[in-house]
């Protein structure tokens, strides 16, 4: 006889809750795919819808071939950016990119527009060395609560002087979640960073996904793999 401390016999799961998992598995395995290629073939029509425009009809290769071959707009736009990167590494590239931005720093509007739009695209897609250093764990917004930060530079100048500590301190970019191009810059004594064995892009990785994605998923507590 049952009483109500006994356990329940294990129960395999329904017809219908083995085709829901089923569904979210196969959703977890396309939704991926069939974003990362529906961004790629956006981008891709929307730089020939801007670009192909421009090219006179002789040099379009829809006259020779008769179709419309997609991508045809990237290629001319990634010879057209190489050449003018090249010309513009030159004395003469560069003494026009400084008579043109000359002119439009007189343009009150357009100055502003134009300093933003350069200063975004210097910070994403200007080769530099200048880059975080580590990822870091911190005590922040107050002791006993942990935050992950990346130390970009020793703190230097007049900051490191009249910090009233006893050590150096470092610079460090605390992110926000999930979105990591905001954060805080703050300045820690050096003996209050711990510096962490993971890559800046996994601790990103961490930032990112509010916790849900570690370096070593297998075992959290083990270096990557």
């Amino acid at each position: 006889m049952n009483t109500p401390f006994d356990e329940e016999p294990h129960r395999r799961p329904g017809l219908l809750s083995r085709l829901r998992a089923s569904f979210l598995t196969g959703i977890v395995v396309i939704a991926p795919v069939w974003l990362t290629l529906w961004l790629i073939l956006s981008v891709v029509g929307w730089i020939d819808s801007a670009v192909l425009p421009l090219i006179p009809h002789q040099f379009r290769p829809e006259q020779y071939v008769g179709i419309n071959l997609r991508g045809v707009g990237v290629v001319f736009f990634l010879i057209f950016t190489i050449l003018v990167g090249w010309i513009a590494k030159g004395i003469l590239g560069r003494s026009l990119i400084h008579f043109a931005e000359g002119l439009v720093n007189r343009m009150p509007v357009v100055r502003s527009i134009y300093s933003g739009i350069k200063q975004i695209s210097e910070t994403v897609f200007a080769q530099t060395e200048r880059s975080f250093e580590k990822a870091c764990l911190v005590q922040y917004p107050r002791r006993g609560i942990w935050a992950i930060g990346f130390v970009s530079t020793e703190a230097k100048g007049e900051i490191n002087k009249r910090a009233e500590t006893g050590g150096g301190l470092l610079s460090v970019f605390i992110p926000t979640t999930p979105n990591p191009t905001s954060g805080f810059l703050l300045f820690f004594p050096e003996e209050d960073v711990i510096l962490l064995d993971m890559t800046i892009e996994d601790a990103a990785k961490l930032v990112i996904s509010a916790g849900l994605v570690y370096p070593n998923q297998k075992d959290p507590t083990q270096p990557p793999e």
